[in-house]
């Protein structure tokens, strides 16, 4: 009888080490510790932009909470709106250090065929946050009203110079597009988009453009103090307080349409499954904590939070979506 309860604490004990040196892989071998040594967390995008912004945020609030104890510096990798990234990334299959994030343009940029590559080159870990498009002008345009801008184009779609930061056929051009066709313009391939590398604010602001397609996050500030005048933004619904909720929906204005600008994180190509659940259940416990809740709404960020599984289905059901409206302007590459 003792030999027996001796067999069976041994048999504990070795179920109880393996579970702490890591999960069972299909196979039921066990994984390896994870995680160990630095992550390399990647904006494909330079500093200050939205990108840059949500994976530093979740990185130091992953610290911050204990969530992860391993650090996780972050690093900017910019060019050709994240394409460039996400190509290195392909040599990348199987890693476990690097964490990315990425938005609309992983879709665009396919789509469009700025790159050969998408979604499914990457491995999605979690839908993270929204933030909405925001279609600003100087505050002392002509352009009162988004009805205004469409007004202009439907009888001369040269006639508005609408600017972005991303590139043409990518988000801030593309999310103007599906509210200028929601709202009756034709000809959408003849209204004028420039891209700019800089900060779209000064163009408008500048006059070299009249209306800055962007995010509302990036120019909230620039509208609380009146520079600027958002003349609509993207939500299905007004949303924040102050300032931010006086701004109409697109929807408010007679226009049935909306964009989510969603932001995700992905690993690389083929993430082993042990690195993909460690992930999957850190970034669930970083959507449940209260310092989550609590930066989501300093930067007015709409919490939508989907675990891997269900974020595919939103990417591929999304992707149809873009390209739909994509092939109805022109700009779809068969």
């Amino acid at each position: 009888m003792k030999k027996t309860l001796l067999a069976l604490s041994l048999l504990a004990v070795a179920a109880f080490n393996s579970f702490a040196n890591g999960a069972q892989d299909a196979g039921g071998k066990a994984a390896p510790k994870y995680p160990t040594g630095n992550m390399d967390f990647v904006a494909p995008a330079g500093a200050g932009g939205g990108w840059d912004l949500t994976i530093r945020t979740v990185s130091k609030l992953l610290g911050d909470t204990k969530i992860v104890t391993v650090p996780m510096p972050v690093r900017n990798a910019p060019g050709a709106g994240g394409a460039v990234h996400l190509a290195t990334l392909q040599a990348k299959k199987g890693d476990v250090r690097t964490i990315t994030v990425y938005s609309p343009p992983i879709l665009f940029f396919n789509l469009n065929g700025s790159s050969k590559y998408g979604y499914r080159d990457t491995t999605p870990l979690a839908r993270l946050i929204a933030d909405y498009a925001a279609f600003v002008v100087k505050a002392d345009s002509k352009y009162q009203t988004i009805n205004d801008v469409m007004d202009a184009l439907k009888k001369d779609p040269k006639s508005v110079k609408i600017g972005g930061t991303s590139a043409v056929g990518s988000m801030d051009h593309v999310q103007f597009l599906i509210i200028a066709q929601a709202a009756g313009v034709k000809n959408l391939k003849e209204i004028d988009y420039v891209a700019f590398d800089d900060d779209g604010a000064t163009q408008v602001l500048g006059g070299h453009i009249d209306l800055f397609s962007t995010s509302l996050a990036d120019v909230m500030g620039l509208v609380e103090s009146g520079d600027l005048k958002c003349l609509a933004q993207t939500a299905d619904r007004r949303i924040g307080t102050g300032k931010k909720a006086e701004i109409p929906t697109c929807i408010d204005c007679g226009i049935n349409a909306t964009f989510s600008n969603w932001r995700g994180l992905f690993g690389c190509p083929d993430m082993p499954e042990y690195a993909v659940n460690y992930w999957r259940d850190a970034l669930k416990k970083l959507h449940e904590s209260a310092e989550w809740k609590a930066i989501c709404e300093q930067y007015g960020w709409d919490d939508i939070y989907l675990d891997a599984p269900e974020f595919k289905a939103f990417l591929e059901k999304t992707e149809k979506e873009y390209m739909s409206v994509m092939e109805a302007i022109g700009m779809l590459k068969k």
